[in-house]
């Protein structure tokens, strides 16, 4: 396993196949500055890449979980020009939020699930964040904001698109036009989070057990999962179904049921063998 790099935006630990992630600017909320929107894709490749890891937590330090988008990634003059023929200077701001999008979809392309352990505020683009991972779970006193309505923006970086498919469409629309904040209660009531734990610690030990959980099977069953269930959500029964059996038919092999059979008859725990790593092309 190589070394992970360093970022100044999060902090990154590997222990018992499961990743870290945590934000680690907490004097500042844990802003989505212009370094974290670099920084999360690499990640997310840094992990696939050099570690064992099976699966991905990411929480955060501080007071909140994060306080969205650091607006200076849209005041920065390099990445949005505030000036010349408005046509060019439109093309070049879709291009930028189609960038900004990608960072968080990192997430979800990443073949490991990510599980979003939520503390303290959740807002804007934060939420557009946690909207992208695999399963939520937050402490009691977490809250939910669609910041950028009142801000005078619509949201654009995933919670429109994705939020309508993780709760009822109605209520997305009424937090999407008011920017209301919805506690942790609510969020666990309409099913946006899996749990709600006293307090950070607890969160924390609760969402580590389940990621215990996950890394303990095949870890080609559950990379399986992730791919179908992504794939489910944005395509017909049908369409999934033959994409299931193609799936099925190529990357199914008995070699992890028969690990599984014998722990079993044994008593112990099965010990599978990690994915390969994911490299750049013609990379070692």
């Amino acid at each position: 396993m190589s070394e992970l790099s360093t970022y100044e935006s999060f902090s990154v630990s590997v222990e018992n196949k499961i990743a870290h992630v945590q934000f680690s600017r907490p004097e500042a909320l844990n802003s989505m500055n212009k370094a974290f929107w670099l920084e999360l894709p690499k990640c997310m490749q840094d992990i696939e890449a050099n570690t064992d890891a099976r699966v991905i937590v990411v929480s955060s330090t501080g007071k909140h979980f994060s306080a969205g988008m650091d607006l200076g990634v849209f005041t920065d003059s390099k990445a949005v020009p505030m000036s010349g023929d408005p046509g060019r200077m439109a093309e070049n701001l879709r291009r930028v939020v189609m960038q900004l999008q990608d960072t968080l979809t990192s997430l979800e392309n990443v073949r490991l699930p990510v599980l979003a352990a939520i503390h303290g505020g959740c807002i804007g683009g934060a939420l557009d964040l946690v909207c992208a991972a695999d399963s939520r779970y937050c402490t009691e006193d977490a809250y939910f904001t669609i910041k950028e309505t009142e801000l005078g923006m619509t949201a654009d970086v995933g919670t429109l698109q994705r939020l309508p498919k993780l709760m009822p469409e109605g209520v997305v629309r009424e937090l999407a036009y008011t920017g209301r904040k919805f506690t942790a209660q609510e969020a666990k009531g309409l099913g946006f989070v899996n749990a709600v734990f006293t307090d950070q610690d607890a969160l924390i030990a609760g969402v580590m057990d389940i990621a215990s959980q996950i890394a303990a099977n095949s870890p080609l069953a559950v990379t399986g999962c992730k791919e179908m269930l992504n794939y489910s959500r944005d395509h017909t029964v049908a369409d999934s179904l033959k994409y299931m059996a193609t799936w099925q038919a190529g990357m199914f092999r008995p070699t992890d049921m028969m690990k599984t059979f014998q722990a079993k008859a044994q008593k112990q725990a099965p010990q599978y063998d990690d994915l390969f790593p994911v490299k750049g092309l013609f990379e070692k």
